[in-house]
């Protein structure tokens, strides 16, 4: 197939090679926020040669494609997203081990690969034990916690473009707090190898354990949320400063900012991608007011949003 296809074309292509294709499926059900519209088009592979073939055909169709994982950090539109979303979970979760050497496949649960490593005596990934993400979406945004992140353990990543299947070191990868080059390169992670440190097991055990019971006792566990709505501007924490900006329990329809961690807004109630970004805006419009810091979102935006709608959040 040469040149952009119809949709329906797009749906016969998808179902030839991987079983699971859904039309105007409501992502408010693959997002642990519980919130956004439909997908014209809802495909998850089943392997990680389904997850290839799937990419190449749709970088070769010039089909509009985005990427979930466990479907934490983003926000999508109550309108949805138009053209095709590419689930990327069961089946392409895969973790082998070799020494202290690991390989993952992109949608490996960074929770269980955090204490898979811990049972081995592997040290390197107890900060992700509660980080409710897959392993692809963490490489991407150099995912973090405790002051550890993914950029001290990846070695290299394997992508599918649209040129093809390619390998990048670390090195090349650009990463910053919560950032890397992967985010403005057009590719999909397929797999990770990253490179641990053996310890004792009971050692890597305890921090394991102590890390998650701390995120635990900081962070709310309830209502439907996505992680941390802001970027921590540098030498400081967002959630601090929405906590002195009396921001906490602030609340737009359905969302509301967290009484147990300010840079949270919970899904309380039927909540709208359109509530979460009008409260994002107020919340930082009142930091802004109080400290002169502007905040910039971590939440990423997916899906058929408008201008004024993306840039809501920033002042």
């Amino acid at each position: 197939m040469r040149g952009r296809a119809s949709l329906d074309e797009v749906e016969r292509e998808l179902r030839a090679i991987t079983r699971d294709v859904r039309r105007n499926e409501p992502l408010s059900r693959h997002v642990s926020f519980r919130i956004g519209g439909p997908a014209d088009l809802l495909v998850v592979p089943g392997s990680v040669e389904e997850l290839r073939r799937v990419m190449e055909f749709l970088y070769r169709a010039e089909v509009p494609v985005a990427v979930l994982g466990r479907g934490s950090n983003v926000l999508i539109s109550d309108r949805g997203i138009r053209g095709v979303v590419v689930k990327i979970g069961r089946g392409v979760d895969g973790v082998s081990f070799s020494g202290t050497s690991v390989v993952a496949q992109a949608g490996a649960f960074l929770p269980t690969l955090a204490n898979l490593a811990a049972s081995r005596g592997l040290s390197g990934l107890e900060f992700c034990a509660g980080i409710p993400a897959s392993l692809g979406g963490a490489v991407v945004m150099n995912a973090g916690a405790h002051g550890h992140c993914m950029a001290e353990v990846v070695r290299r990543v394997h992508l599918v473009t649209p040129s093809g299947e390619e390998v990048v070191a670390a090195e090349a990868l650009g990463y910053g707090y919560r950032r890397s080059v992967l985010q403005e390169k057009i590719a999909v992670v397929v797999m990770a190898e990253l490179e641990l440190t053996a310890r004792a097991p009971e050692e890597v055990r305890a921090r394991t354990e102590l890390w998650l019971r701390q995120r635990n006792a900081t962070q709310p566990i309830g209502p439907p949320s996505s992680g941390c709505i802001f970027r921590n501007p540098p030498g400081d924490h967002a959630g601090r400063l929405i906590d002195l900006a009396g921001a906490k329990g602030l609340q737009i329809g359905g969302a509301r900012v967290s009484e147990v961690h300010a840079n949270y807004i919970l899904n309380v109630g039927d909540a709208t991608a359109a509530d979460v970004l009008a409260l994002m805006t107020e919340v930082a419009r009142l930091v802004r007011d109080r400290f002169g810091v502007v905040l910039e979102p971590e939440i990423k935006l997916l899906g058929d949003f408008d201008d004024e709608e993306r840039g809501s959040g920033k002042e």
